[in-house]
């Protein structure tokens, strides 16, 4: 499973630093969505680092960055509101034995039947998840604590920090590519802001606001192991395995279209089986370590694979430079302005957008594009697992519906008198009715042939619907036989037994119906 990997003086650069700009960025992210799930910062900062660095050198992307996440973070929140925190580890710890079980029994390459138009409403989607959860660093408490929008001098000045960050991102690649321009744009706007003593809020303000403690802190000790506290009982099974199942399926679900995502930009193709054991290591080692758990981060990931990080090399760095600034910096994380990690993410968003996707309107299928949007819109109104699964159900039952359509007959009568309809297209449960009125049982002769040797038969649907014409021909005292059917289909009549009552005709040496066609 392990693999040691193989280092350049180049690689080795690129993969530190870039790593070092994703531990920055995610400190913010890892205390927010601690928040959201109704948990300590500190059980987000250590999901974060478990989970980061367990998948890093375990997962099945080198270059992927894990960590905890706004997607189990709200399946999280129920949980830990009704039953408490050790419920919650326990459930994350059945969650990571399920992704253990998906790599092992190789359900990882499931993720192949995502169609394109979905990964791409995916991408969209979470873009513009990644920005409206920006937008909340442009909001301040007000005397009696409620969060409202910046006004005046401070949201100009928090404007143009963000803007500045962003143009030395975008800027200074076209100078020099010797270290990561997020890194340079975090450690530029910071100095700025304390050298010129600039009124803007930072880290640790944004911690103690989101915790109502004036005095929390980032400063942290190293994780300790401890079982989850909770009765092990069939009751607690029921309580848990509902989330856990949810848990299980989120992560994987975001974690490999991630993955999918860097294999596009990077050329190269990670394992998604190995990915899902990776990631299930990662979650059962939370579960004992006082950490919520976590999957991949696509906002995180690009800004890694954008600094030039692209072995585990890279993971590592973030996951380790994390727990550093937790146990030694956690002084100078708190003093970076929100406006410097805001300005990454905001570049993030553009570089993950498929700006493409407006021009698609007009040069693809209506029903692709449609599918970009649906799930796009799902994707920021519900969550990503139900969002893929609309958009796979909906491109499924589309596909089934266009080659329902495709199903045809010729005919005509051979020398012995038999009318033989040569079958053209897949028989299944969308093209069932189609067939069906290919046939006129009351005006064809006594003998009939079905000729299926440029069709398929496909399901039980299929083989239902050929009773179907069977029975028809019988009740006019007519005889159906079958030719040319494929090996698997033979085999499905065979499974079916009784229930239909066909003729198939002996062709042995027909070789043409094969598992490409269909």
């Amino acid at each position: 499973m392990f693999e040691f990997p193989k280092f350049t003086h180049q690689s080795v650069k690129n993969d530190m630093l870039s790593g070092l700009t994703v531990a920055l960025a995610l400190v913010p992210e890892a205390v927010a969505f601690a928040f959201v799930a109704g948990v300590d910062p500190m059980v987000g900062l250590y999901a974060a680092f478990i989970v980061g660095l367990i998948t890093a050198t375990l997962g099945g992307r080198p270059g992927m960055i894990s960590g905890a996440t706004g997607a189990m973070a709200v399946v999280m929140v129920s949980l830990v509101a009704v039953h408490g925190i050790q419920y919650l580890f326990a459930a994350i710890l059945l969650a990571g034995v399920l992704q253990i079980l998906a790599g092992v029994f190789k359900l990882g390459k499931f993720i192949r039947i995502v169609p394109h138009p979905v990964m791409i409403g995916f991408v969209n989607g979470l873009a513009i998840v990644i920005f409206l959860a920006q937008l909340g660093q442009f909001k301040v408490p007000d005397a009696s604590g409620v969060l409202t929008w910046m006004q005046g001098t401070q949201l100009y000045l928090m404007g143009g920090l963000v803007l500045l960050t962003m143009a030395i991102i975008h800027f200074l690649p076209k100078l020099t590519t010797a270290v990561p321009s997020s890194l340079v744009a975090i450690v530029v706007v910071t100095g700025l802001v304390h050298g010129l003593d600039l009124d803007t809020r930072t880290v640790i303000d944004f911690v103690r606001s989101m915790s109502g403690n004036a005095e929390a802190t980032l400063a942290g000790s190293l994780p300790t192991f401890s079982i989850p506290m909770v009765p092990l009982t069939l009751e607690t099974l029921y309580i848990i395995l509902p989330y856990a199942v949810v848990l299980a399926a989120v992560g994987l679900i975001e974690s490999l279209l991630t993955l999918t995502v860097l294999d596009e930009m990077t050329g190269t193709r990670g394992q998604s089986n190995r990915e899902c054991v990776g990631q299930g290591v990662a979650n059962v080692t939370c579960s004992v370590f006082g950490a919520m758990g976590g999957c991949a981060m696509i906002g995180q990931s690009m800004i890694n694979i954008n600094s030039g990080g692209r072995g585990r090399l890279s993971g590592v760095t973030a996951a380790v430079g994390l727990l550093l600034f937790i146990l030694f910096g956690s002084n100078l994380i708190e003093m970076i302005p929100l406006a410097a990690l805001v300005g990454v993410m905001f570049m993030v968003v553009i570089g993950t957008f498929e700006w493409a996707s407006f021009k698609m309107a007009r040069k693809v299928p209506k029903h692709d594009f449609f599918t970009i949007i649906l799930v796009t819109c799902v994707t920021v109104a519900a969550d990503l697992a139900i969002a893929v699964f609309v958009g796979v159900i909906y491109s499924a039952l589309v596909f089934a519906w266009e080659h329902a359509k495709h199903i045809a007959a010729e005919s005509k009568i051979d020398e012995n008198g038999s009318k033989v309809y040569h079958l053209n297209g897949p028989l299944f449960f969308g093209s069932v009715s189609h067939f069906l009125e290919l046939f006129d049982a009351s005006n064809d002769p006594k003998d009939i042939i079905i000729d299926f040797a440029d069709s398929r038969v496909a399901d039980h649907s299929a083989i239902e619907a050929i009773d179907t014409v069977a029975e028809r021909y019988a009740k006019e005292g007519k005889t159906l036989h079958l030719r040319h059917l494929s090996p698997e289909c033979r085999g499905l009549l065979r499974k079916a037994g009784d229930l239909v009552e066909v003729n198939v005709m002996e062709d042995p040496t027909y070789k043409v119906a094969s598992d490409t066609l269909g």
